[in-house]
């Protein structure tokens, strides 16, 4: 009987998933959801059965709210535009700034602030002395930011608020009881009991007629406590990983000088840097930056990114910095952005099912419906025994309160049976499952973003990871360089003064203004009075490597004028400045993957310091050099400049060839410990682990061979040379390609798309940067990296790895297996305690009488 109660589970489980469709483990349309909600709407306790689903209702209020917000923008880029070209004859405005403003020692109060940046009101802005004159209102700098030494701080909180949004309070023990007695089948059972009480009491007296009652009171109440603790201790752990999840910290400029600091302790007047990735804080109005391209599409919905420029400088709270980097000074914070609001809203909206939770649903629901007809059986033959019996005595036209109180309990069996049958937890069992693996995830460094990541982790047939910083620890240093065609170990600070004391004049101040100027990085003085370098860790090395040489980088810095900066992006592998020089003129300069920088230039700074053309023996030379610091695991960085024509004009591209070559350095990122042993379980475990890379092919060999990667009977390929291969050539390279080496974000998003579609693998994808975004959303299993990762990164992953370890990577397997296991064994045991609870219920009532 069993058996056959499984085969006829799984046949209706099979016919329900081709009617309703398969809820997939991410990007499961609306309409599927809500197909799946409809068939389960009959249930005992719908609150504890949806409690940690989306909510459909509150997402809809949510993209209502976007489109909202898209029309509202719209007008008012449209009305800001047309106030520009009356911008001369700004009237005084009538604007009055509140006492209790005056009194904390501001002279602009928020609302007026936040009508200037969300309605991007320009006149308004121009009539307070734009961005400097409400610097001056808010009583901040915009170079030295504020200074949280004076006691305006908690004034400026009172008067501006926090940076922090609503969230739904948190509920306590006692709420979780109540929705455990919304229970169909519980309620039922109460109106028993009460019933069974009076009866019992009526007939029997107190306490011998009370015992039946007392005892289902008892029950109830069992029931209703285990399951509202259990319910109430997974909801705090719900609450723990939410706020890890909101975890941001930006760069700000306070007190004088740059420092990391999380979002929420964000106030208006502080100056905060932005770069590629980057999401947008708090709104805000722009200072300075360069090439500053924003995605609203998150606020908005539209697609088209926007140009942010000193003439339309304003910024708004949770869009996203595309391309550029720039600084931009807070004005509203919180509740007070749309972005608040917004987030109000979709707080609410919930998690997606995971497959599981729908299939475990779908079964509940079966079960119920079997249970139902069991006991309406149940309940028709009781009656008709009873019947009988009195049919037999010819009592039929006689009812005692004994045969009321006999009915009674044979509707209680019947309701009984209905509670022992139908498997209210089984969803809950994976919500439950999901969220301890969460909480130990957790603590092993791994943050999921979403609950079906753990389950589906757990079918992982593929790792792509990235090389550096997950299989590299990605503290970088400059171990060896070529300058002048001179190569040199540099990796001791005696090995550099030396270099630098043996190079010419002119290729010294070319050397440290290329360092100094071209980089995305920071050397500020801190708390301490000690140098500090901030920026990436390839930025940081070639900084820490200008330093060692003796520059000075403030005096660099200050020594020409920064014009235009084109920021380093995995398509283009460089990165551009132009520099106004003080004897006039206009330089170029550019650094980035060694052989791609190389092949533009056209001329080389020879021993003597002079420049001379690039011939065949200076190429091959430095070819030989990349290759030959490649094979030795190192990154290797190609240094240029060009000197460019009076008429170019900073709004042109930086040129992309007619270089003069510096030189080329080599960076060592040494193997994380304890890679190659993940690599080799993951082996074990049947699950395929491949690098891809943006790095030099011969660095990705070299790397991929220490980590046990790259096996004999694998392949390598560079980017350039997979876009190349037409279909019938990819479906016998990509189960043998194991490094794929100077990959672009597309070639990264074309591999997993085949692994997925044609292969039909389980991908779990590493990611860090703003353009590994499609190749994590496509995966099944998108892993962003928690230290290097962008915000753009991070929220199109399912998963975070805080450390940025491999390892961890594996461990996330690991505890996805374990779900799957534990999931299997709760299943288990619970269909055979209902259906042998079913039978036995079953056959006693009805066969023994």
């Amino acid at each position: 009987m069993i058996f056959f109660l499984g085969q006829e589970r799984t046949g209706m489980m099979e016919s329900y998933l081709q009617e309703f469709g398969e809820v997939k483990a991410k990007h499961s349309s609306e309409e599927t959801l809500q197909k799946w909600r409809n068939l389960c709407s009959v249930v005992k306790n719908p609150k504890r059965r949806f409690r940690f689903t989306a909510n459909i209702t509150k997402r809809s209020e949510a993209a209502a709210m976007r489109r909202t917000n898209q029309e509202k923008l719209r007008i008012a880029v449209l009305v800001s535009k047309a106030a520009f070209q009356f911008i001369q004859g700004v009237q005084p405005s009538d604007y009055v700034v509140p006492q209790e403003v005056t009194d904390a020692g501001f002279q602009i109060c928020a609302d007026e602030l936040g009508s200037i940046v969300e309605g991007h009101d320009v006149k308004k802005l121009t009539f307070h002395g734009g961005v400097a004159g409400i610097a001056e209102k808010l009583s901040t700098s915009v170079k030295d930011g504020l200074n949280t030494e004076s006691d305006l701080q908690t004034r400026r909180q009172e008067i501006y608020g926090i940076n922090k949004f609503t969230e739904s309070e948190q509920r306590g023990f006692w709420i979780f009881v109540w929705e455990a007695l919304q229970d169909m089948t519980l309620m039922i059972l109460g109106v028993c009991a009460f019933v069974s009480l009076i009866v019992g009491i009526a007939t029997e007296g107190w306490p011998i007629g009370a015992h039946d009652g007392l005892g289902i009171v008892a029950s109830i109440l069992l029931v209703v406590l285990v399951t509202a603790t259990s319910d109430y201790r997974q909801s705090l752990q719900f609450k723990d990983l939410d706020k890890e999840k909101k975890k941001i910290v930006i760069q700000v400029t306070r007190n004088g000088y740059r420092q990391k600091m999380s979002i929420y302790d964000l106030l208006p007047g502080d100056i905060v840097h932005l770069s590629i990735g980057d999401q947008v804080p708090a709104d805000g109005l722009f200072v300075s930056g360069f090439s500053v391209l924003i995605d609203e599409s998150s606020l908005t919905g539209e697609s088209e990114p926007i140009m942010v420029t000193a003439e339309n400088p304003f910024l708004l709270s949770g869009t996203k910095v595309q391309d550029g980097s720039g600084k931009m000074m807070v004005t509203t914070v919180g509740m007070r952005t749309q972005w608040g609001k917004l987030m109000a809203t979709l707080s609410e909206g919930g998690d997606d099912e995971t497959p599981l939770q729908v299939k475990l649903n779908g079964v509940a629901t079966i079960i119920g419906k079997i249970g139902l007809f069991f006991a309406v059986v149940t309940f028709a033959v009781m009656m008709q025994g009873l019947f009988s019996h009195k049919l037999s005595e010819g009592t039929h036209w006689s009812w005692t309160g004994d045969d009321a109180r006999q009915m009674l309990e044979f509707f209680a069996v019947a309701v009984t049976i209905v509670v022992v049958a139908v498997p209210e937890g089984l969803p809950l069992a994976v919500t439950l499952s999901l969220a301890f693996a969460m909480k130990k995830m957790m603590n092993d460094k791994a943050l999921v973003r979403h609950l079906a990541a753990c389950e589906t982790m757990g079918s992982a047939t593929n790792i792509c990871s990235d090389k550096t910083g997950t299989l590299t620890t990605n503290r970088m240093t400059v171990v060896k360089s070529c300058i002048c065609m001179n190569v040199k170990e540099v990796s001791k600070p005696s090995e550099a003064s030396s270099l630098f004391s043996d190079l010419p004049e002119s290729a010294k101040k070319l050397l440290l203004q290329s360092i100094f100027n071209n980089t995305g990085g920071d050397v500020v003085v801190n708390k301490e009075g000690k140098h500090e370098i901030l920026g990436t860790p390839t930025d940081t090395a070639l900084l820490e490597f200008g330093l060692s040489l003796g520059g000075n980088f403030q005096i660099e810095r200050q020594a020409s004028k920064l014009v235009k900066v084109e920021p380093f992006n995995s398509t283009k592998k460089r990165m551009g400045v132009i520099l106004e020089l003080p004897e006039g003129g206009l330089r170029a300069h550019t650094k980035g993957a060694s052989e791609i920088v190389l092949a533009s230039c056209e001329k080389v700074i020879n021993a003597n310091g002079e420049i001379v053309p690039l011939d065949k023996a200076s190429i091959n030379h430095l070819e030989v050099t990349i290759e030959q610091f490649a094979c030795e695991a190192l990154r290797t960085l190609c240094l240029a400049y060009v000197e460019l024509e009076n008429g170019f004009s900073p709004q042109n591209p930086i040129p992309v060839s007619g270089y003069t070559c510096i030189g080329i350095v080599g960076i060592k990122d040494p193997v994380r410990p304890g890679v190659k042993e993940s690599v080799a379980i993951c082996r074990s475990a049947g699950i395929t682990v491949r690098m891809v890379t943006g790095d030099n092919i011969n660095t990705a060999k070299a790397i991929a061979r220490e980590c046990g990667i790259l096996t004999d009977d694998g392949i390598a390929i560079e980017g350039p040379e997979f876009r190349e291969k037409n279909q019938e050539e990819l479906l016998s390279l990509i189960p043998k390609i194991q490094v794929m080496a100077r990959s672009s974000p597309l070639d990264k998003h074309t591999l997993v798309k085949h692994l997925r579609t044609t292969f039909d693998e389980v991908v779990a994808v590493t990611g860090d940067g703003t353009n590994d975004a499609p190749a994590l959303h496509e995966a099944d299993i998108g892993l962003a990296m928690g230290i290097a990762g962008t915000e753009v990164a991070k929220e199109s992953a399912d998963v975070l790895i805080l450390d940025d370890n491999f390892s961890t990577i594996v461990t996330v397997a690991k505890w996805g297996r374990s779900v799957y296991i534990n999931i299997q064994k709760f299943v288990q045991f619970q269909l055979t305690v209902n259906i042998v609870a079913l039978i036995v219920n079953f056959s006693s009532a009805c066969l023994t009488g």
